[in-house]
């Protein structure tokens, strides 16, 4: 090793030390055809990184059980933390071009461009959270290429190795969806290294390393964060402004068992045909979430659905992208999720309280916007309903919830502080469904002031919606 390499390597390791301490996550990139050298300039790299705060994900053709989830859910499930560096072999842009080559869910992506979307949607939100992504291409001389490639065949140990990615997309259309990649205008920060000598090019990744990594720390000393929900004095809104007919008791009883039989069909169906379905409740505080959830479930096979009932992020949580948490725990084709409160949090508590910065907040609806068309893109279904209620009457469920001895652990101090800010919660909430309320992913705000009236109406609205997507029929 030439003293050069061993002076970056101590430099690009004390520059990761200062990453970590100072929570910056890292993703670094390596992608080009098979014998290129990713293997040895990869392989360099993690050994001198410290092995605490730094892991390896090697992407391949995916499985069957892969292709049940979200395209880009691996590497959702594997974001490094605040600190933490990956090493990918092979990325997300491989996963693309296998997607494209080999038709995979063909019937989902009529345009592959679709996931060069979602691709650059994933960067932007990370790199907007202060993600380093820095990305490789490498190449190499031809002849050299085949040299190592016959090699590494003659070897029964090794053959498969030469054989395993080269089966899944051939070396030229691999490199023709790749150059097309690189050419793109918006694709500007890849960097090309020849590895046909192999002491320059690890040199080079060394070089470009450090200097992005300086880039990192400079604009972490540099950056300015302001905390200001920046709320409309006076504010007034119609747009919970929606009555309902109330459902009489007798009615109720009638309706709410034809349509959880019905919602039971629906959810055989929806695994039949692998559809997955999301639906997220927001509202709020005693608006009757939860009861909502428990009449939705309540004739469900178990097997088939799960309920997340957010709370306060966790420290592990807070260590990654504020949406990861969701992302781990969206469905596998064919089952239902349902979602307690959600990444809304962003735009309502975090923005209200000051927990997320005036540029996080702001933000987030188009990062929402984009992280939910990742998952409608493939088929799936997500509802979103919002439970409105009157004040006094939250006032009346609060003071019943504290006299209730097996209700008063639903109310909390916190719920009564919510309250004392129920403007600033109105306004968030109005913004959040003018900026977030999609085609593929609608927003429905539901009165719940009488609870049976808003249970019959969300789940009409779930198996009208599902109806449409599993057999074609439309509801007036």
């Amino acid at each position: 090793m030439s003293t050069k390499i061993k002076d970056l390597e101590l430099e690009a390791s004390e520059l990761t030390r200062t990453t970590h301490q100072l929570g910056i996550p890292v993703m670094i990139l390596f992608e080009g055809v098979p014998a290129a050298g990713k293997t040895r300039l990869s392989n360099e790299l993690l050994l001198t990184l410290d092995a605490k705060y730094s892991s390896f994900i090697a992407t391949a053709s995916p499985t069957p059980e892969n292709l049940r989830y979200q395209f880009l859910q691996k590497y959702w499930n594997t974001l490094p933390g605040k600190g933490d560096i990956n090493i990918y072999f092979r990325s997300w842009y491989a996963h693309y071009i296998d997607y494209k080559v080999n038709g995979i869910k063909h019937l989902q992506y009529k345009d592959y461009h679709v996931l060069r979307d979602q691709i650059d949607g994933f960067e932007t939100m990370l790199e907007n959270d202060q993600y380093e992504i820095i990305k490789f291409y490498i190449e190499i001389d031809e002849q050299k290429r085949q040299e190592h490639i016959r090699q590494t065949k003659e070897n029964p140990l090794t053959r498969w190795k030469a054989q395993e990615y080269e089966n899944v997309i051939p070396d030229d259309i691999y490199l023709e969806e790749m150059r097309e990649i690189l050419q793109d205008p918006t694709q500007k920060d890849w960097k090309i290294i020849d590895y046909t000598d192999g002491e320059a090019a690890t040199i080079l990744m060394y070089e470009h390393i450090i200097k992005r990594l300086k880039k990192a720390i400079k604009a972490y000393h540099e950056r300015v964060q302001t905390r200001d929900g920046l709320f409309t004095e006076g504010y007034t809104t119609d747009v919970f402004d929606n009555p309902l007919e109330k459902v009489s008791k007798s009615e109720y009883k009638t309706q709410i068992e034809k349509l959880q039989a019905r919602m039971l069909e629906i959810q055989f169906a929806l695994y039949e045909r692998k559809i997955p379905l999301i639906l997220v409740f927001e509202g709020m505080d005693a608006a009757g979430k939860g009861g909502n959830i428990k009449r939705i479930r309540e004739k469900l096979d178990p097997t088939g659905y799960e309920v997340n009932a957010i709370s306060a992020p966790t420290d592990v949580e807070l260590a990654h992208q504020y949406l990861w948490r969701f992302a781990r725990d969206m469905p596998r084709t064919g089952h239902i999720e349902l979602f307690d409160r959600s990444w809304y949090g962003r735009v309502l508590v975090e923005r209200v309280e000051g927990f997320a910065t005036t540029d996080e907040w702001q933000r987030a609806y188009h990062e929402i916007n984009d992280f939910e068309k990742m998952w409608t893109d493939e088929g799936a279904i997500l509802l979103k309903f919002f439970l409105s209620l009157d004040k006094d009457v939250q006032l009346e469920r609060f003071k019943a919830r504290e006299e209730n001895p097996d209700k008063q652990w639903k109310i909390t101090d916190e719920d009564w502080r919510n309250r004392e800010k129920w403007d600033l919660y109105l306004e968030a909430s109005a913004d959040m469904i003018q900026k977030t309320d999609t085609h593929n992913a609608p927003w429905y705000v539901v009165p719940a002031d009488h609870k049976k009236t808003a249970r019959i109406a969300v789940l009409k609205r779930i198996i009208k919606t599902c109806e449409t997507a599993l057999w074609g029929v439309h509801h007036d």
